[in-house]
């Protein structure tokens, strides 16, 4: 009998151990699952807060590359595109983007974020505020193009057009997915990581629609259409801008991920390795071409190294990472001189550092995909995405310049160009206790 109850003690001792046993690794799961997903959300936002810090390098950038009595407008406009572009977004840009999509072409709820519950899509806040940094980037962009020639009110206009706009609907047809919406170019197979083309192709041919209906600032070309060159007032200060930039792309980059994954290590070497050979070999182009290294274009070759990563900064190795950087730092070199060459006026290269090294970096996630490499079917679908961003926003933001220049007005008058933006459109200076000069 004393055996028997023994016996059954021990037995339920036994299946109370495997209850507890198993309850334990349940709850280590739930404990796992949660851990994760906080980690997610904190990366998340703190790649985001890198790219809100991207705002500070372009306004530097810019600033450095122009001149000292344009200063202060440019520091306001970068501000402004900002503030003003992510109310845009949120109001319009957002659904239009990431909303419910039927035909892949353009989302049609979630304006004002009204028709999604935080209740019900508790990732809703994490995610809107991850990619309205990257709808100022696409905004600011244009800014560098159009600079020491435009109206601030025009300015402000175009901020809104393009962020709630424009962006927004290249960026639904190739990210759209990734929260309630459906594109499709995504659906074809397009490569784009983190916006080779959806950010930076969008903002270089927008910038370059806005140069051209713009025109060339006074005294950058003769007559005969030969360039003259006006340099930037504060190269260190550019320096620094580039710097922050590239600081903030790791954010960009790897952030892209939206989770506290393993992955954003490659992505981290790969955009390191990207920007260095695109700065090397912007150097060696420009001391091989004018006999000196320059270093105004070296740190646009960084830069343009970083914008041809993006694509492909998850989906290629290491050795084809330095092949892209190395070919977007020589590629920006020329064309900067191509578009000078036909007259068009771009102070900071926005056009060739953004766009031409976007499409680039786009193709080259195709090219040198390592899971697929060289495959056709896969190029000819980059291809079709660099093109439809072009045909999508250079007609678009070409329309949108010319009619605010016909309503509004987009260029100030002579007089105010020549006085500087600072004092003749907000009545200040960056620099009250120094001399600026008025060519």
């Amino acid at each position: 009998m004393k055996k028997e109850k023994l016996l059954r003690a021990l037995v339920s001792a036994f299946f109370i151990s495997i209850f507890i046993v198993t309850k334990s690794f349940a709850q280590d799961d739930v404990v796992a699952e949660d851990v994760q997903k906080n980690a997610d959300y904190i990366w998340t936002l703190l790649a985001a807060f890198l790219v809100f810090f991207m705002q500070a390098g372009f306004a530097m950038v810019e600033s450095g590359f122009t001149r000292a009595k344009n200063a202060a407008n440019i520091i306001l406009k970068n501000l402004m595109d900002f503030s003003l572009g992510s109310i845009a977004y949120w109001a319009i840009g957002f659904g239009l983007m990431f909303g419910v999509s039927e035909t892949g072409w353009v989302g049609t709820t979630g304006f004002f974020l009204s028709d999604f519950s935080v209740d019900k899509d508790p990732w809703l806040f994490a995610f809107w505020m991850f990619q309205v940094v990257f709808a100022a980037t696409a905004t600011t962009i244009v800014s560098g193009a159009v600079a020491e020639r435009t109206k601030f009110i025009g300015y402000l206009a175009y901020s809104v057009v393009i962020s709630a706009i424009i962006y927004p609907v290249f960026g639904g047809w190739a990210w759209g997915s990734l929260f309630k919406g459906s594109g499709w170019l995504e659906n074809l197979g397009f490569i784009d990581f983190a916006g080779s083309t959806v950010v930076h192709s969008v903002g270089g041919w927008a910038a370059l629609a806005g140069a051209i209906v713009l025109g060339p600032r006074i005294g950058r070309f003769r007559k005969n259409g030969s360039p003259l060159p006006i340099p930037g007032h504060n190269l260190p200060l550019a320096a620094l801008g580039v710097f922050i930039l590239w600081f903030g792309w790791y954010g960009f980059n790897a952030g892209s991920t939206t989770a506290a994954s393993s992955d954003i290590a490659l992505i981290a070497v790969t955009t390191t390795l990207s920007a260095s050979a695109g700065a090397a070999f912007a150097m060696i182009t420009t001391w091989i071409k004018f006999g000196k290294p320059d270093t105004a274009i070296s740190l646009n070759g960084a830069l343009a190294g970083l914008v041809g990563i993006t694509a492909g900064c998850s989906n290629i190795s290491p050795f084809f990472a330095i092949i892209t950087g190395i070919v977007s730092g020589v590629l920006v070199v020329h064309a900067d001189l191509f578009f000078e060459r036909i007259g068009i006026d771009d102070p900071v290269g926005a056009v060739s550092v953004h766009g031409v090294a976007g499409a680039w970096g786009t193709l080259a996630a195709g090219l040198f995909n390592s899971a697929d490499m060289f495959n056709m079917k896969i190029v000819g679908v980059q291809l079709i995405g660099i093109s439809a961003a072009f045909l999508w926003v250079f007609p678009t933001a070409f329309i949108m310049f010319k009619l605010i220049d016909k309503t509004i007005g987009l260029r100030v008058s002579p007089q105010e160009e020549v006085q500087g933006l600072d004092y003749s459109e907000h009545g200040s200076t960056a620099y009250p206790n120094f001399t600026t000069t008025n060519i």
